[in-house]
């Protein structure tokens, strides 16, 4: 017998291919509420024949906020605990219990692993925790895009990472409202780190470098701005930026000071030792690979990134040791790529090459 009512909110628009899955990884909760704003395919009867209560209501002018909390004014008064999610995502089967089971009387929100993205051979690629489960009263979405769930008291956080949430998103959706949102979000709440962060990526993504650097300066320099993590994202991407400018030494300064905030973050060493392979300087891209590798652990936050952890890292160590000269040392990073993309045919390519030169020794 169930000790809480469970029940998962969400909003929707347009979502008809993944309503059924959605749907069927949701099953475990009491209830299933969606505020549907505004879709023109069958996602509102697809929705509905499957038992989930819908409610339709157009949001003018567009927040993702005011959205999610009209959702979570569907939920029941009575309900002990809240569970939002996109219907891009999927909870893997008996989430029920395990949050049965972490969740306490006094419990007010709930952590657990977040998949945000996978790569071709369906293996997470971004993991991180995300706390999108929470008691009923007590809170409140805030912010116009990438909004955040605030609370009103204080709150009595529990950790679950046996509940896994997968994140399957739509590519082909357009991210056009994205940067408008951000824009208005950081207008709104010029001291808000996160979203300073976010628009100034946003830029990046778009290309506006100079935009793109003058706002991720403005995070730095904001009291707030104190996570080491997303300092150092922010720093990664300035770099990024000055590569897109063309101005390789600021790129460079930028990638070692990314380094020395988050020492421990993987990323900023493999890709300031990519602008050093790509400068032809191999030594120098050598041991900071190496350094990377010293990181063993990827950090369950939403900074890391799939090319420190996947088999990009192992085929650049491997061309970097070609370069220099270390053909059974590049082979060994190649196959070691290879083994993590079998399917790579550059790096199948590369392998056979290095295979030759030593054969010919």
């Amino acid at each position: 017998m169930n000790k809480y009512k469970v029940c998962v909110y969400a909003i929707c628009k347009n979502e008809e291919k993944f309503v059924k899955r959605w749907v069927e990884s949701m099953r475990e909760a009491d209830e299933i509420i969606v505020l549907d704003t505004g879709s023109t395919d069958n996602s509102v009867k697809l929705l509905k024949d499957l038992g989930v209560k819908v409610t339709t209501k157009e949001i003018k002018p567009w927040r993702f906020d005011v959205a999610r909390n009209k959702s979570l004014e569907l939920v029941p008064i009575d309900t002990d605990i809240c569970v939002c999610t996109d219907l891009d995502e999927v909870l893997e089967r008996g989430w029920r219990e395990k949050l049965e089971n972490a969740w306490q009387e006094n419990t007010t929100r709930l952590k657990y692993t977040y998949n945000w993205s996978f790569d071709e051979y369906g293996k997470p690629a971004t993991t991180f925790l995300l706390n999108q489960i929470h008691k009923r009263k007590g809170y409140h979405w805030y912010h116009p895009v990438h909004e955040i769930l605030v609370p009103e008291e204080k709150e009595e956080e529990v950790i679950c990472e046996q509940i896994i949430l997968n994140h399957y998103p739509d590519s082909s959706k357009s991210r056009s409202n994205y940067l408008p949102l951000l824009e208005m979000s950081v207008e709104e709440d010029p001291t808000d780190d996160r979203n300073m962060h976010y628009l100034g990526r946003e830029y990046m993504y778009y290309g506006k470098y100079n935009e793109s650097i003058d706002t991720l300066i403005k995070h730095l320099n904001l009291p707030t701005s104190k996570w080491d993590a997303e300092r150092c994202a922010s720093m990664r991407f300035i770099a990024r930026c000055y590569l897109g400018l063309n101005r390789l030494n600021e790129a460079e300064m930028w990638y070692q000071k990314a380094i020395k905030e988050a020492p421990y973050l993987r990323e900023s060493y493999v890709e300031l030792a990519k602008l050093f392979f790509d400068q032809k300087k191999y030594e120098q891209a050598y041991e900071l690979l190496q350094d990377a590798y010293l990181i063993k652990e990827k950090a369950p936050i939403y900074i890391n990134e799939a090319f420190a952890w996947n088999e990009y890292i192992d085929e650049l160590m491997g061309l970097v040791c070609f370069e220099l000269k270390r053909y059974p040392e590049s082979l060994n990073y190649m196959q070691k790529a290879l083994k993590l993309a079998p399917t790579n045919t550059q790096i199948k390519n590369n392998c056979d090459i290095i295979d030759k030169i030593l054969n010919k020794k």
